[in-house]
């Protein structure tokens, strides 16, 4: 639910504009001035503040400065009865997210509350996509010599339309493989679609690689584009095709023989032009001889086979992998994160059953769990530590050791919230910036 801060001085107005806001699902909090509005705002989470302009003591300029200092994600409406052009420019000029003139129409506001949070919700949408199109198109991570060939061989492979069969465990990075390989391709500017043949029932798998017309089954009420047809031009990954059912091989072989095929309950014939990528973490050479694949499918796939090594057989790279996973844990936290020597030797130690995925995982644990920015072995997961051979450290049960294991994470969790400043975070924790010093002198807080 969206949460709104009303900063008005006038009681009849902030009444009746909080009563008005209210009734369009929006939690509304409501303040009489600057001062009160800044305090809630170090406390809480606000997608929107209306503030009044001219309002005794911390007035809605100071305000407006405050918010952009202090939650920069946080959109402001500016409202004054004494306004003018130049008000208004400078106002927006300022970081303010829009100005809106006293007496206005109630349905006014409404609209524009609404247009600023659609748009906060197109820019998260944005910021995720961003977000997820940079991990799955970085580079791959790892100085050793096995990595260095692999990155040879895709930028070997990469311009031409070969098959390519990408082998390796779960986590070892097989789809990130085969982003790699569409990026350095010609067809870098048409399409990239994935399908992972284990994620779908067998009966909807069909109708997923080909598409179907309308009518072709019971709830087919429209025609349905399948991933071949929109990856016409581009590049198809078929991530998991070891758990592919037999009589789908059939058909797929016979697509990458004629580059054709019919949707489901269709009657006319569909060409494309799609290079074909696969993934598996399956011995496929072992189902073939159990008859769970078919042999001239695999010899057609295998073209140029790249085959992904164990995190654990490139214990070298955890360095190179650690740091990178933990300066993108660092942005998300706002924080400068670390890594100690010996929590590092412990990673490396590690052999790591899920692979790289693993070990994003276990950094980012430790990131948000480790109560100080240096992440120490304690702070590693204790399954991790036990495969090492490593006890952990038997807590103190006495009352006034949890006493100060708990009010060091306070005051470590005030610092972060206020980006280390010491005032805001001594007013954070009710307590004088004195005592705050002695306190993180105390427990060795740096911050």
């Amino acid at each position: 639910m969206p949460r709104i801060l009303l900063a008005e001085d006038d009681d009849i107005m902030r009444i009746t504009v909080q009563d008005r806001l209210g009734k369009h699902n929006w939690h509304v909090d409501s303040v009489q001035n600057g001062n009160e509005a800044a305090d809630r705002l170090k406390k809480e989470n606000y997608h929107l503040v209306i503030s009044d302009i001219r309002m005794p003591g911390f007035d809605g300029w100071e305000l407006l400065k405050f918010v952009r200092q202090y939650s920069p994600y946080t959109d402001i409406i500016m409202m004054t009865a004494f306004g003018s052009v130049d008000d208004a420019i400078e106002s927006l000029k300022k970081g303010a997210a829009d100005y809106i003139l006293k007496p206005f129409n109630m349905d006014d506001l409404i609209i524009r509350v609404s247009r600023i949070l659609e748009m906060q919700t197109i820019k998260a949408r944005c910021s995720s996509l961003e977000e997820s199109c940079r991990e799955l198109h970085s580079d791959l991570i790892g100085d050793s010599k096995v990595m260095e060939q692999i990155d040879a061989l895709i930028k070997q492979v990469a311009p031409s339309d070969s098959t390519v069969l990408i082998l390796g465990e779960s986590g070892t990075g097989k789809e990130l493989v085969a982003s790699s390989i569409h990026l350095h391709s010609k067809r870098a500017d048409k399409p990239f679609v994935r399908i992972n043949c284990a994620a779908i029932p067998e009966g909807l798998m069909e109708s997923e690689l080909f598409g179907h017309e309308k009518g072709a089954f019971t709830g087919a009420h429209v025609r349905k584009l399948g991933k071949f047809e929109m990856a016409d031009g581009g590049t198809l990954l078929l991530d998991e095709i070891g758990e592919l059912p037999l009589p789908l091989q059939a058909k797929l072989l016979r697509v990458l023989q004629e580059s054709t095929y019919e949707r489901v309950g269709g009657t006319g014939t569909i060409s494309i032009d799609v290079r074909i990528l696969c993934a598996t973490s399956k011995d496929l050479e072992a189902a073939v001889e159990i008859g769970s694949f078919r042999q001239d499918l695999f010899y057609r796939l295998n073209v140029i086979p790249i085959t992904l090594p164990a995190l654990r057989d490139r214990k070298e790279d955890i360095p190179l992998l650690t740091n990178h996973f933990l300066h993108e844990f660092s942005i998300k936290r706002g924080m400068a994160m670390e890594i100690s020597p010996e929590a590092m030797q412990c990673l490396i130690d590690y052999s790591y059953p899920g692979n790289i995925r693993e070990l994003k995982n276990i950094i980012e644990r430790a990131s948000v769990l480790a109560p100080e920015h240096i992440i120490k072995s304690v702070d590693l997961p204790a399954d991790l530590l036990a495969s090492n051979g490593i006890e952990e450290k038997e807590e103190s049960f006495t009352l006034s050791a949890a006493v100060a294991k708990t009010e060091k994470q306070l005051v470590l969790k005030a610092l972060t919230q206020t980006q280390g400043k010491r005032a805001e975070a001594a007013d954070l924790l009710g307590i004088s910036r004195k005592n705050l010093w002695e306190k993180m002198k105390q427990y060795d807080i740096s911050m």
